[in-house]
């Protein structure tokens, strides 16, 4: 056991201490044992955790799960600290710097006055902070994101190099143009070549998503909801008369699939 004056209220320095102590001789033998890599998939699970707080708007579980997040950042730290590479305090020095350094319009002389031109100059300062070439930007977005969010954060990248389709129009009738290389695919049975046609399809929905100001990732999250509260619906549909939705063949379920449809766009079962 380690001496810990408890208190009624704490602060990040309480929780930097709380995380050596952990960590320390006569700490935990789980935290003791953690590296960045075996704690990786806690620090997604944990901002999704706060993404679900914002969506269902519950402030007292936002609180909590930024909580949880910031442990996250402070333990990765902490691993650091014990390494003798870096710090909380130079986790803290390098993102107050680069907030300085890419808001020239608040602490320096540079105007801008829309969030268009802030969002323009900090690309700009990125850009020339880290030395990238245009490839460099679409290279340095994390693989680790979900895969239309990235396709999304590459294509607006390419945008602003000048590579992108001149209208939303233009971009959506790539989907047309790439879903009939994947039937040509298809017929030629060639399943490599199938997945990357698959791929490209799925890439030129996200263009023409961001072309029309749509959320990519968002759009798939909804329609993935709107599937399961239809497929619940439908599953009780068959139910209701003592039918086992797997038994029917998939043109008779439709008929249970259209009438669930019915019922959730304000329609009735019976109509």
């Amino acid at each position: 056991m380690v001496e810990y004056q408890q208190k009624d209220n704490y602060k990040i320095a309480d929780l930097i201490e709380i995380v050596k102590l952990l960590r320390g001789e006569g700490g935990c033998p789980w935290d003791i044992e953690q590296t960045h890599k075996s704690i990786k998939s806690d620090m997604i699970e944990e901002a999704c955790e706060v993404i679900e707080a914002i969506d269902t708007e519950d402030t007292e579980l936002l609180c909590e799960e930024l909580g949880d997040v910031l442990l996250q950042v402070v333990f990765h730290a902490g691993i650091e600290t014990d390494a003798g590479n870096f710090n909380f305090d130079d986790v803290c020095d390098g993102v107050c710097k680069k907030l300085i350094i890419r808001h020239p319009h608040v602490f320096g002389d540079v105007t801008a006055d829309s969030t268009e031109q802030v969002l323009k100059n900090w690309d700009t300062i990125k850009k020339e902070t880290k030395g990238q070439s245009y490839t460099d930007t679409l290279n340095s977005v994390a693989k680790s994101l979900p895969a239309l969010m990235r396709a999304q954060k590459v294509g607006k990248r390419a945008m602003r190099a000048g590579m992108d389709f001149r209208t939303a129009q233009d971009a959506i009738n790539c989907i047309s143009i790439e879903k009939a290389e994947l039937d040509e695919a298809v017929v030629k049975g060639n399943r490599e070549n199938i997945e990357e046609e698959i791929g490209d399809l799925l890439f030129s929905c996200v263009n023409a998503a961001r072309h029309l100001g749509i959320d990519a990732e968002l759009a798939l999250k909804n329609s993935t909801e709107k599937f399961i509260k239809r497929f619940a619906l439908t599953e009780e549909l068959t139910k209701k008369e003592n039918i086992d939705m797997k038994e029917l063949p998939i043109e008779e379920l439709d008929v249970y699939w259209d009438k669930a449809k019915k019922i959730i766009n304000g329609g009735n079962e019976n109509d």
